[in-house]
């Protein structure tokens, strides 16, 4: 049996700003760095018209910044790749397909597997939205099959630009990203510790993860921030003490020197969503971008791939979510062709202002974005709409009409394909997170009792990461529209028993005692 949720849809919740975000500067410049030269060098040349193959590999800069340069290396190669694969099946498509429906179904298909693959590898923001937006636009481009190799080209060589533009900060600063989520996960115990609770769980864990990143070698910097990390773990932690490490882990300086010392201990990641939960997803995706894009062609409109990249950027974990970016992305959009109004009249002006207003506004996109989607969007708009006018100006009035037309139907059709596709995978992912937080709290409770050497650290991270993944699984259920009864009761007591054992497990390790061996030396006992 299932029951349909009473959340409601509140407007002004979608639109609430939020703080910047800390990095908010690093895509901001990247974008603008990794697009500048490409598109400055075919000005030059006389071939603006290009320009949308240089910004497949230049947007690529977009991805990566909170990890490790050793894992974000791996990232942007697979993003460049991607995006280079992505705009190869819409080149093709353009060149051999027969007509505009049969774009129109390949771009669903294409923005539903870019979904798919960007959920399950948890790439990060901003997720699939960029390549589906590349991939949707070389669709509706006149093209033939010997244009193809020379314009993937393009993008793989403006993809290497932007693969080193993101990598060299890492030669200055080259434990940056750890040293960020290291002093995030500081100040999140420090505050956490003032209120008498436990450490905060997901703020370590980013940590963690940051740490022990695939490729990530340990060196004497890493282990020093590990043992930043062990100490915010302990019951006795002492606020002050972490916001004074916390503010030192700024800049260059060295690492301050906590008297911990810990074992290689390996630590649990995030497991890759099956395909099974990301089916429902998947099935949106290419239903409303399907419906958008052969609605706006009955319309007469004449870039169809708008109303499909809209419809493709609103999905999000569950329903709710959906309605909240539907909300943003219309007022954002709505709010970015008057923004594209005012430019107008500069961007006529020439070629170079015109380049230059589509700099100013990527920027503009990313350093606002993280405040909210819909003052991102803002931005966005217009440097899409300028886009379309490398190859030749066009009448302003004209293109707005299309893009605001665009737009309502993209969100319409997205929305509506949302509520069609039910959700009804998501009870299944919380009671399988509800098992493995249950699974994992037994573990470190046989540990307490019977420990093992170096054992205990690891089954309170394990358990730290169920619980964790289980507060976001019941998070995303919670936002569907149809789902199965929902398990409250067994719910709340998984996460109490959850936060208790692990409690347990932190204070273990502070009182711990120190014994010593027949020498009368003291050994350090605790896990």
């Amino acid at each position: 049996m299932i029951r349909m949720s009473s959340r409601r849809l509140p407007l002004t919740q979608a639109l609430r700003l939020q703080g910047p975000s800390a990095i908010w500067f690093k895509p901001a410049l990247s974008v603008v760095v990794s697009t500048a030269p490409p598109n400055l060098l075919l000005l030059a040349l006389g071939r603006l018209d290009l320009a949308l193959y240089t910004m497949a590999g230049s947007l690529c800069a977009l991805y990566g910044h909170q990890r490790p340069y050793a894992a974000r290396a791996r990232v942007l190669t697979g993003v460049v790749l991607g995006m280079t694969a992505g705009l190869a099946v819409a080149l093709l498509a353009s060149a051999l397909a027969p007509g505009p429906v049969v774009l129109v179904l390949v771009g669903a298909l294409l923005a539903a597997a870019q979904k798919t693959v960007c959920e399950s590898t948890r790439v990060g923001p901003p997720g699939n939205v960029v390549v589906t937006f590349i991939s949707s636009a070389a669709l509706f481009i006149p093209q033939t099959p010997g244009q193809v190799p020379a314009h993937l080209g393009l993008t793989l060589a403006a993809g290497a630009w932007s693969w080193l533009v993101c990598m060299a900060p890492g030669v200055l600063r080259p434990h940056g990203p750890e040293r960020r989520a290291v002093a995030a996960a500081l100040n999140a115990a420090a505050d956490l510790a003032d209120q008498g609770h436990a450490p905060a769980h997901p703020a370590l864990h980013t940590a963690w993860q940051a740490l022990r990143s695939p490729g990530v070698r340990p060196d004497t910097t890493r282990r020093a921030l590990e043992n930043l990390l062990l100490s915010a773990e302990t019951a006795d932690a002492d606020p002050g003490r972490l916001r004074v490490w916390a503010q030192a882990l700024r800049g260059t300086g060295p690492v301050p020197q906590a008297e911990t010392t810990h074992p290689a201990v390996p630590y649990p990641r995030h497991a890759r969503i099956p395909f099974k939960h990301l089916a429902p997803i998947a099935s949106r995706t290419a239903l409303g971008c399907a419906l958008a894009g052969l609605a706006a062609l009955s319309l007469g409109v004449g870039r169809p791939y708008w109303a499909l990249v809209t419809a493709a950027s609103l999905y999000q974990a569950n329903v709710t979510l959906t309605w909240n970016r539907s909300v943003q992305r219309v007022v954002g959009n709505l709010l970015g062709v008057l923004l594209f109004a005012a430019l107008t009249p500069l961007t006529h002006l020439h070629p170079v202002t015109l380049v230059l207003c589509c700099l100013a506004c990527s920027f503009g996109a990313e350093a606002l974005i993280a405040r909210n989607y819909w003052l991102g969007s803002v931005c966005v708009t217009p440097m899409a709409l300028l886009i379309t006018e490398f190859t030749h100006l066009q009448d302003p009035g004209t293109l707005i009409t299309q893009r605001v037309l665009d737009t309502l139907v993209g969100a319409l059709a997205g929305l509506a394909a949302a509520v069609l596709v039910t959700n009804r995978r998501a009870g299944d992912r919380v009671h399988d997170a509800l098992t493995a937080v249950e699974n994992a709290g037994a573990h470190t409770e046989h540990l307490l009792t019977h420990p093992a050497p170096h054992a205990l650290p690891a089954a309170r991270r394990a358990l730290a990461l169920a619980l964790t993944d289980l507060r976001a699984t019941t998070a995303a259920a919670q936002g569907e529209w149809w789902q199965r009864p929902f398990p409250a009761e067994r719910l709340a007591l998984a996460e109490q028993a959850g936060h208790r054992t692990l409690a347990a497990a932190v204070r273990h390790r502070a009182v711990a005692p120190l014994k010593q061996d027949r020498h009368g030396t003291t050994e350090d006992t605790r896990p």
